[in-house]
Protein backbone atom coordinates (compact mmCIF):
# COMPACT_ATOMS: atom_id res chain seq x y z
CA UNK A 1 0.00 0.00 0.00
CA UNK A 2 1.67 3.39 -0.79
CA UNK A 3 0.54 6.11 1.44
CA UNK A 4 2.43 9.96 1.52
CA UNK A 5 1.86 12.92 3.10
CA UNK A 6 2.34 15.72 0.54
CA UNK A 7 3.10 19.59 1.26
CA UNK A 8 2.34 22.19 -0.32
CA UNK A 9 3.43 25.96 -0.16
CA UNK A 10 0.63 28.17 -1.17
CA UNK A 11 0.05 32.08 -0.80
CA UNK A 12 -2.43 32.17 1.94
CA UNK A 13 -4.00 34.44 -0.06
CA UNK A 14 -5.42 31.77 -2.78
CA UNK A 15 -6.14 29.41 0.26
CA UNK A 16 -9.89 28.86 0.45
CA UNK A 17 -10.58 27.40 4.13
CA UNK A 18 -13.22 24.48 3.01
CA UNK A 19 -12.00 21.28 2.75
CA UNK A 20 -13.99 20.12 -0.64
CA UNK A 21 -11.79 23.21 -2.48
CA UNK A 22 -8.41 22.45 -0.56
CA UNK A 23 -8.61 18.63 -1.16
CA UNK A 24 -9.59 19.65 -5.43
CA UNK A 25 -6.52 21.88 -5.21
CA UNK A 26 -4.21 19.59 -3.32
CA UNK A 27 -5.48 16.34 -5.96
CA UNK A 28 -3.98 18.66 -8.88
CA UNK A 29 -0.95 19.84 -6.69
CA UNK A 30 -0.33 15.86 -6.46
CA UNK A 31 -0.99 15.18 -9.96
CA UNK A 32 1.55 17.63 -11.49
CA UNK A 33 3.70 16.54 -7.79
CA UNK A 34 7.28 16.24 -10.65
CA UNK A 35 6.89 19.46 -11.86
CA UNK A 36 6.46 20.94 -8.80
CA UNK A 37 8.45 19.21 -6.86
CA UNK A 38 11.06 20.76 -9.37
CA UNK A 39 9.95 24.52 -9.02
CA UNK A 40 10.17 23.72 -5.53
CA UNK A 41 6.51 24.26 -3.94
CA UNK A 42 5.87 20.50 -2.92
CA UNK A 43 7.56 17.98 -1.00
CA UNK A 44 5.88 14.34 -0.15
CA UNK A 45 7.11 11.62 2.35
CA UNK A 46 6.13 8.35 1.64
CA UNK A 47 4.79 6.39 4.97
CA UNK A 48 7.89 6.97 7.20
CA UNK A 49 7.15 10.90 7.90
CA UNK A 50 5.71 10.27 11.63
CA UNK A 51 9.14 8.13 12.03
CA UNK A 52 10.60 11.60 10.64
CA UNK A 53 9.03 13.68 12.93
CA UNK A 54 9.74 11.59 15.57
CA UNK A 55 13.69 12.22 14.70
CA UNK A 56 12.68 15.73 15.23
CA UNK A 57 11.56 15.01 18.49
CA UNK A 58 15.23 14.38 19.85
CA UNK A 59 15.21 18.24 19.22
CA UNK A 60 13.37 18.46 22.32
CA UNK A 61 15.94 16.25 24.74
CA UNK A 62 18.69 17.53 22.89
CA UNK A 63 17.69 21.87 23.76
CA UNK A 64 15.10 22.04 26.29
CA UNK A 65 14.84 26.04 25.34
CA UNK A 66 13.80 24.56 21.32
CA UNK A 67 10.27 24.38 22.61
CA UNK A 68 7.88 22.49 20.52
CA UNK A 69 9.41 23.96 17.18
CA UNK A 70 10.34 20.46 16.55
CA UNK A 71 6.67 19.61 15.91
CA UNK A 72 6.15 22.16 12.85
CA UNK A 73 7.36 20.30 9.88
CA UNK A 74 5.45 17.41 9.72
CA UNK A 75 2.57 17.57 12.21
CA UNK A 76 2.17 21.33 12.72
CA UNK A 77 -0.83 23.75 11.72
CA UNK A 78 -4.26 23.24 12.20
CA UNK A 79 -6.79 20.74 10.51
CA UNK A 80 -9.16 21.12 8.22
CA UNK A 81 -12.65 20.04 8.91
CA UNK A 82 -14.95 18.06 6.87
CA UNK A 83 -17.86 20.45 5.82
CA UNK A 84 -21.36 18.87 6.08
CA UNK A 85 -20.83 18.64 1.99
CA UNK A 86 -17.73 17.14 1.89
CA UNK A 87 -16.87 13.87 0.46
CA UNK A 88 -15.97 11.35 3.25
CA UNK A 89 -13.11 10.05 1.09
CA UNK A 90 -11.20 12.59 0.61
CA UNK A 91 -7.92 12.93 2.39
CA UNK A 92 -7.21 14.50 5.70
CA UNK A 93 -5.56 18.21 5.56
CA UNK A 94 -3.78 21.08 7.57
CA UNK A 95 -2.39 24.16 6.68
CA UNK A 96 0.94 25.80 8.63
CA UNK A 97 0.18 29.70 8.42
CA UNK A 98 3.36 31.68 7.32
CA UNK A 99 4.32 32.88 10.86
CA UNK A 100 4.64 29.22 11.83
CA UNK A 101 5.81 28.12 8.30
CA UNK A 102 8.76 30.68 9.20
CA UNK A 103 9.26 28.85 12.24
CA UNK A 104 9.83 25.55 11.25
CA UNK A 105 12.41 26.44 8.55
CA UNK A 106 13.95 28.31 11.30
CA UNK A 107 13.78 24.79 13.16
CA UNK A 108 15.08 22.83 10.34
CA UNK A 109 17.81 25.25 9.24
CA UNK A 110 19.19 25.57 13.11
CA UNK A 111 19.16 21.60 13.61
CA UNK A 112 22.10 19.66 13.60
CA UNK A 113 20.66 16.41 11.52
CA UNK A 114 24.35 14.61 13.48
CA UNK A 115 22.91 15.35 16.75
CA UNK A 116 19.72 14.44 16.37
CA UNK A 117 20.63 11.06 14.39
CA UNK A 118 22.76 10.44 17.31
CA UNK A 119 20.37 10.55 19.69
CA UNK A 120 17.55 8.90 18.00
CA UNK A 121 19.01 6.56 15.33
CA UNK A 122 18.24 3.33 17.58
CA UNK A 123 14.61 3.74 16.78
CA UNK A 124 14.92 3.55 12.73
CA UNK A 125 17.82 1.04 12.39
CA UNK A 126 15.31 -1.79 12.70
CA UNK A 127 16.29 -5.70 12.59
CA UNK A 128 18.89 -6.76 10.13
CA UNK A 129 18.96 -3.21 8.41
CA UNK A 130 21.65 -1.17 7.24
CA UNK A 131 22.08 2.03 9.19
CA UNK A 132 24.01 4.03 6.41
CA UNK A 133 21.36 3.47 4.12
CA UNK A 134 18.93 4.05 7.01
CA UNK A 135 20.14 7.06 7.75
CA UNK A 136 21.09 8.52 4.22
CA UNK A 137 17.08 8.42 3.67
CA UNK A 138 16.80 10.20 6.83
CA UNK A 139 19.19 12.78 5.80
CA UNK A 140 17.70 13.42 2.06
CA UNK A 141 14.20 14.01 3.78
CA UNK A 142 15.31 16.21 6.29
CA UNK A 143 17.28 18.15 3.29
CA UNK A 144 14.33 18.36 1.41
CA UNK A 145 12.50 19.91 3.86
CA UNK A 146 15.00 22.07 4.92
CA UNK A 147 14.68 23.48 1.02
CA UNK A 148 11.00 23.25 0.70
CA UNK A 149 10.41 24.99 4.14
CA UNK A 150 13.27 27.68 3.55
CA UNK A 151 11.82 28.64 0.28
CA UNK A 152 8.02 29.06 1.53
CA UNK A 153 8.94 31.46 4.86
CA UNK A 154 11.27 33.35 2.25
CA UNK A 155 7.99 33.78 -0.06
CA UNK A 156 5.79 34.16 3.05
CA UNK A 157 4.22 31.43 1.71
CA UNK A 158 1.52 29.25 3.81
CA UNK A 159 1.93 25.18 3.80
CA UNK A 160 -0.97 23.09 3.04
CA UNK A 161 -0.72 18.97 3.98
CA UNK A 162 -2.70 16.07 2.53
CA UNK A 163 -1.92 12.85 3.42
CA UNK A 164 -2.75 10.16 0.31
CA UNK A 165 -2.97 7.06 0.95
Amino acid sequence: MSIHMHMRAVAESEIRDDHTWLAAFMWEAWENLPAEYAAGVAVSIDKVWGAVNDLYAAADVLDADAGKLWTLPIYGGRPVAHSADADPSNPPLGILEPPWVSQAAGFLAGVSFDELWSGASAKFVWSGGDEAQVRQEFLDYHRRLQGFYGRAATAGHAVVRAVWA
